[in-house]
């Protein structure tokens, strides 16, 4: 016996059994022909879970197995959001099995997930469904992944930097908001200085500076990537009078590794001191990157610097250097003719880039 399809209000569903246990589900498909792919996926499985293979697990089971399995070598911030993603977004998906989450089945769950959240978030939701489908086709669960998405596309916002001449004030406040706990105000020195992640800061070790040569080595990164970045004068000179053998840099007054997001509270409160906005430990990052590429170092050394395992990983890290593009506009118009504001020895009004850095 096969399976048998029919409807109910419109939408199909199927029925069989083996082993005299008979099965009847919802496809929560409305074209026969997708029910169809439906309901011989179910039957499949239902024949090998019988001749003694193992049942294929639902999306929940698989999350759970996913984070044991991770739980010691991914990072927190990684093993956040699937915890997040299992608890609260698997919508109607949660109890299916793997192996029967259909395109249209995850469109849908994506529109639910668009009710209460931004298309940026539901982009991260796929993500997340697609590292964990992608996963059970590794551990050969699955053949392939059962459905086809694609991401939505989003308007692209302009992303802060640290305005150069707002930084040092930035780190004064800094400085204050951390006096209760002031590695933290090293730490988010070293990720400007050195443009390494939070995670990077929190565990950076005395060990891993080469004083004679001036440079730093991060031993623990998220890509694995052991690249030496050359070390700030104005960094070295922070750090000198607490150096040690060996150890946390960075470490809390208690001798422990600051926990994930540590920076977050400190960083937001300069932020409001300073009338600068955005400014996070990735955007921290991101003007390390930036303020390279407008010093004119090449793309391929900032690649090696940030660790990234493509130029076109770095490449979404930099900002438009704009000035260059305004000083190119004011000669063309002095080539054409136009009039211009520097005749006069008028200062040419703010790039947006200059108003940014106020």
């Amino acid at each position: 016996m096969s399976y048998a399809l029919f409807k109910v209000e419109g939408t199909w569903h199927y029925r069989f059994q083996i082993d005299n246990i008979r099965r009847q589900r919802s496809t929560r498909e409305r074209a026969k022909g997708k029910a169809d792919t439906v309901a011989l996926r179910a039957y499949e499985e239902a024949v090998r879970v019988a001749q003694g293979g193992k049942p294929i697990p639902t999306l929940r089971e698989l999350a759970i197995a996913w984070l044991a399995v991770h739980k010691q070598v991914a990072s927190h911030a990684h093993l956040r959001s699937v915890d997040t993603f299992n608890r609260l977004h698997l919508y109607d998906l949660g109890e299916l099995p793997v192996n029967l989450i259909t395109t249209q089945l995850v469109e849908l769950a994506r529109n639910t997930h668009l009710a209460t959240h931004k298309p940026a978030s539901a982009n991260h939701w796929l993500r997340i469904l697609k590292l964990l489908a992608n996963w059970a086709v590794k551990r050969e669960i699955i053949p392939a992944l059962p459905w086809r998405v694609k991401m939505l596309k989003l308007q692209k916002r302009p992303r802060s930097i640290l305005p150069v001449d707002v930084a040092k004030a930035w780190f004064v406040a800094v400085d204050v908001a951390a006096r209760g706990e002031p590695s933290a105000a090293t730490a988010i020195r070293m990720m400007f200085g050195l443009g390494l992640r939070e995670g990077e800061a929190a565990g950076a070790r005395w060990e891993w500076i080469d004083w004679q040569r001036a440079t730093y080595t991060p031993g623990v990164t998220k890509g694995r990537e052991a690249e030496p970045v050359p070390l700030p004068d104005w960094l070295a000179e922070h750090l000198a009078p607490h150096r040690k053998a060996d150890g946390l840099i960075a470490a809390k007054r208690n001798g422990r590794q600051h926990p994930p997001g540590f920076a977050r509270t400190v960083m937001l409160q300069a932020n409001a001191a300073c009338a600068t906005k955005g400014i996070t430990p990735h955007r921290l990052r991101g003007t390390f990157a930036t303020m390279l590429s407008e010093a004119g170092v090449p793309i391929q050394t900032i690649q090696k610097v940030m660790r990234h395992k493509s130029p076109m990983t770095t490449m979404a890290y930099l900002e438009k250097d704009l000035d260059t593009a305004v000083h190119a506009q004011h000669d063309i118009a002095e080539k054409i003719g136009f009039s211009s504001r520097r005749e006069s020895g008028e200062r040419p009004a703010a790039t947006p880039h200059e108003s940014s850095l106020r």
